[in-house]
């Protein structure tokens, strides 16, 4: 019997149905060793930075049946996925089974396919030590900042607080735009628009100097203006005709992925990666963890006979279109993220049900399908045209602009809904007079740089190289369950008062923890060890002995009232005990405290003035204030709970409900 070990039963049953009697497949549920939660775990007293892994009591009799398999099998084949994770959960098999190294085989697939299965068990390799050492680097380096500085922490702020080396980063990003949108001051100004017959033209020019972008600040100049085109003739100076094109992205990578996800579906990142796993592991989309855009031959073929088939030979490519790699570390064994069969077509696109697919998968693969199809079909192609109009009064010259477009081939937009704006004028010629019916300055206000939202959150970490495909979605949960940052109404990002003040610690006395530079370049370290060109423990023990050195410094030199304002007194007084209430600081915010304490423990959420909309209609007593569920929804409920339990998912005053986070169980109602 040949026993293949991989990571989830679903991926088990799907392997199982791709071979004969001779194999057993069997699943270890993930992780079989780990760090231990109740220390450190790693040797940092003598320097060596060895972890001291455990076999997790919940796995404990999952090892003990692997066990009892492995005996009885002729070969261990570990087929658990290609990334640094997967390698690292083989590696750990082996420890753990104690499996002899001659009658084990590791092979690789990104897709549960039956041809990738089988050409995967003709070739099969050793464990690449490099991925797992870049794994266990990681891991190390993540145990070693969360460990000794949560403590710190703890000590200078609030208890129970916690600090991770690449989270600190993305919190920084996010307390910086804040501080942007904070110090932002908003300017009025006006552009010039001139209406025609059945089309408008935007002032461009005045005599020879542009018009200013994105427009003028003097409302009375710009009055002016619009008080002399009224008076003006409009001649056609300039018609230009050009053919413009829009090329169709490259299939998905990770980043990609997760981006549009939340664009199109509002999924989090986390919801997405984990549908994705589920569409992988039936054997649906090649695996979901790539920065690669690169596609194999035989997709590529399948891809263009579909196209041909059934859009016809215009939409078919001569060649196929081959895209950079987007990553210099991007590995060309891997693949983008693609249907592993494009004649599965989409619901959508008049295909069959794909069975026991629930409706957010059904969702995911569709755009999954659609990306990858029309990365494959030609460029859209658009008639561009745009018009000069010239204006001319009191010895000066005015000059505006019409542009117009409309669509001459749709090519890949055939599959790929995007917004693209058309707009056709009517056939102008140059010398055409122009008949107006109406000149005005339309206001406008500059707006301040845009907070994060999940998507542009992935972006600037992708672009500045801090984390990688497995990371960004755990990034973006961690930060949010440490209630370091929040969302607003938009899904929007913004940091939470205990997020600023972490942050502010970390930045004047931790700086390395959060310096983009230093993490990203700590991420290329990382990369160098998966490919074997540094070793890791090196790379742990340069970043360790400053850092430790700094921590003890520190210890002794920052004192707690530098970030945490003394305890703030009121005007309410204990109904408990009778004693003063005071303002206090934990890691879920500020909160109202009994100054008897300990022998008096009574607590009540503070409220804050921004965070209230009104009475409570039920109670009479209470104030209406906005919450969140386990789930990320945003509420409406008193603050009396749970001696109140009113809640609604509108805002007083308003008809609309906050927006549904869409988990993957049913949104849960408010309590």
């Amino acid at each position: 019997m040949k026993l293949i070990i991989v990571e989830s039963p679903t991926k088990a049953r799907t392997i199982e149905g791709f071979l004969d009697k001779e194999y057993q497949v069997t699943s270890s549920y993930g992780h079989v060793r780990d760090l231990p939660r109740g220390n450190i775990g790693v040797d940092v007293d003598e320097g060596t930075f060895e972890p001291k892994y455990v076999i997790p009591t919940k796995v404990r009799k999952r090892v003990t049946q692997l066990k009892k398999l492995a005996q009885k099998a002729d070969r261990i084949i570990l087929a658990t996925d290609e990334d640094r994770e997967g390698e690292a959960i083989a590696w750990h098999l082996i420890q753990a089974l104690e499996l002899p190294e001659d009658k084990v085989d590791r092979i690789v697939f990104h897709e549960i396919t039956k041809d990738a299965i089988q050409h995967a068990l003709a070739h099969p390799r050793s464990i690449n030590t490099g991925l797992v050492d870049a794994q266990q680097a990681r891991r190390v380096l993540d145990r070693l900042v969360g460990y000794k500085l949560s403590p710190f922490l703890w000590k200078k702020i609030a208890n129970r607080l916690s600090a991770g080396r690449v989270q600190s980063v993305a919190v920084r990003l996010i307390v910086d735009r804040e501080n942007e949108v904070r110090a932002f001051t908003s300017e009025k100004y006006w552009t010039i628009e001139a209406v025609f017959s059945d089309f408008e033209a935007a002032l461009i020019k005045v005599g020879d100097e542009a018009f200013p972008k994105p427009g003028m600040k003097d409302k009375k100049e710009a009055e002016h203006i619009v008080h002399i085109l009224k008076k003006s003739d409009f001649t056609v100076a300039c018609v230009v005709r050009k053919q413009k094109h829009r090329s169709p992205l490259p299939p998905f990578i990770t980043s990609t992925l997760q981006q549009e996800a939340s664009r199109r579906l509002w999924f989090s990142a986390r919801q997405t990666m984990r549908i994705a796993q589920k569409l992988y592991e039936r054997g649906l989309i090649t695996y979901m963890r790539t920065d690669s855009t690169n596609i194999s031959k035989e997709s590529l073929q399948a891809a263009r006979a579909w196209i041909k088939k059934e859009l016809g030979s215009t939409y078919a490519l001569p060649e196929p279109r081959v895209f950079k790699k987007k990553s210099r570390l991007a590995q060309e064994a891997h693949e983008a993220i693609r249907p592993t069969n494009p004649s599965s077509v989409p619901q959508s696109m008049g295909g069959k049900v794909i069975p026991k697919l629930e409706e957010r998968e059904v969702k995911l693969y569709d755009l999954i399908w659609r990306r990858f199809i029309a990365s494959q079909l030609p460029q859209a192609l658009f008639n561009q045209i745009s018009v000069d109009i010239i204006a001319v009064s009191d010895n000066n010259e005015y000059t505006l602009r019409a542009t117009g477009r409309s669509t001459q081939f749709d090519g890949f937009l055939k599959i790929w809904e995007q917004k693209i704006s058309t707009n056709e004028l009517p056939p102008l010629s140059d010398g055409d007079k122009l008949t107006l019916n109406q000149v005005r300055a339309d206001e406008h206000e500059t707006e301040p740089p845009p907070r994060y939202n999940e998507a542009s959150l992935i972006k600037v970490l992708e672009e500045y190289g801090i984390g990688r495909p497995s990371t960004y979605a755990p990034i973006i949960s961690v930060i949010q369950e440490r209630n370091y940052v929040e969302r607003d109404e938009r899904r929007r990002f913004q940091p939470t008062e205990i997020g600023e003040i972490v942050n502010n610690m970390l930045t004047e006395h931790f700086s390395q923890i959060v310096d983009i530079s230093f993490t990203a370049n700590m991420e290329e370290n990382l990369d160098d060890i998966s490919q074997g060109k540094k070793e890791w423990k090196k790379i742990i023990a340069a970043f360790y002995d400053p850092f430790a050195r700094n921590l003890e410094k520190k210890y002794e030199e920052v004192e707690k009232r530098e970030f945490i304002q003394k305890d703030k007194e009121t005007d309410e007084k204990c109904e408990k005990c009778g004693k003063p209430m005071v303002i206090k600081m934990s890691r879920f915010g500020k909160f109202i405290a009994c100054t008897g304490f300990p022998e008096c423990r009574n607590t009540k959420s503070y409220l804050d003035e921004s965070n209230t909309f009104g009475d409570c209609s039920d109670c009479e007593d209470g104030k209406i204030i906005r919450r969140k569920t386990k789930k990320g929804r945003f509420f409406y409920g008193c603050s009396n709970y749970p001696d109140c339990e009113f809640a609604s998912w509108k805002k007083p005053g308003s008809e609309e409900e906050e927006p549904e986070e869409k988990p993957e169980e049913e949104v849960e109602k408010p309590t």
